[in-house]
């Protein structure tokens, strides 16, 4: 872990790996699942999805919550193994009951979008709202929307600002964006374009495409900041880059300006 995390010694994932596959020699289950993420990341080894699946695995026979939360997650993306949901969600369920907040945040995105499992909303706020209790930012985003929309608890924008504004706390670009939505649309919040402006820059700047877009359209519409054609079409660049249908519209339509 000392080689891994640079403490002490220069950061050498390389080395890590030595000691982890050393520490699985002797059976230690948190160098199973450090070497899994090793392989599953490519630090220090060829990236090998399969080689994470087994070490993930040697970790949970031996109850490992990480590896449970991380084995779950190949399942859910089909990494090293076939995708499989059901499995994904048996997995963060074992994780989740073990108290990790990660494994907590995927299972309340399972139940909320119907992976695995059918969709309850109720049950992702749950979940969600054991993550959130763990200062967790993905869950402290979407407990927000969950607030927002009104999915498993009664429609409450001055929660979802609360919620968003937790997250962005700890810097989460969907957070951020969707708190700029917020002051846009004056839920919960006072009505406030620059606002909208600065926290749809922090999410973009993350590299959040949704937040792009939006900025795009505020340079573009001088909203919450004078029109400059020049930044609309940079953002809606970025967007386009990343697949965003609305941002190639709105290039066509400006670049016929």
């Amino acid at each position: 872990n000392c080689y891994y995390n640079g403490y002490g010694v220069a950061q050498d994932y390389a080395k890590a790996v030595y000691w982890y596959t050393k520490a699985v020699e002797q059976g230690v289950a948190g160098a199973q699942y450090n070497l899994g993420v090793c392989y599953d990341k490519g630090q220090g080894v060829a990236q090998d999805y399969a080689k994470a699946v087994y070490w993930y695995t040697k970790a949970v026979e031996q109850g490992h919550a990480g590896a449970q939360c991380n084995l779950g997650f190949c399942y859910g993306r089909g990494h090293g193994v076939a995708q499989d949901h059901a499995k994904a969600v048996y997995w963060y369920t074992k994780a989740a009951e073990q108290g990790s907040s990660s494994a907590q945040y995927n299972l309340g995105v399972c139940y909320d979008e119907g992976h695995g499992v059918a969709q309850d909303y109720a049950k992702a706020v749950y979940w969600y709202t054991k993550a959130v209790e763990q200062g967790h930012a993905g869950a402290q985003t979407n407990l927000g929307v969950c607030y927002e929309k009104g999915h498993g608890v009664a429609q409450d924008y001055a929660k979802a600002v609360y919620w968003y504004t937790k997250a962005v706390e700890q810097g989460d670009a969907i957070g951020q964006c969707n708190l700029g939505v917020c002051y846009h649309n004056g839920n919960g919040v006072k009505r406030d374009d620059e606002k909208v402006v600065y926290w749809m820059t922090k999410s973009a700047e993350q590299g959040y495409a949704l937040a792009q877009f939006y900025l795009g359209l505020c340079y573009y519409g001088a909203m919450g900041v004078e029109r400059d054609i020049g930044q609309a079409v940079y953002w809606l660049t970025q967007a386009a880059k990343q697949g965003d249908e609305k941002a190639k519209r709105m290039l066509k339509e400006i670049r016929g300006y």
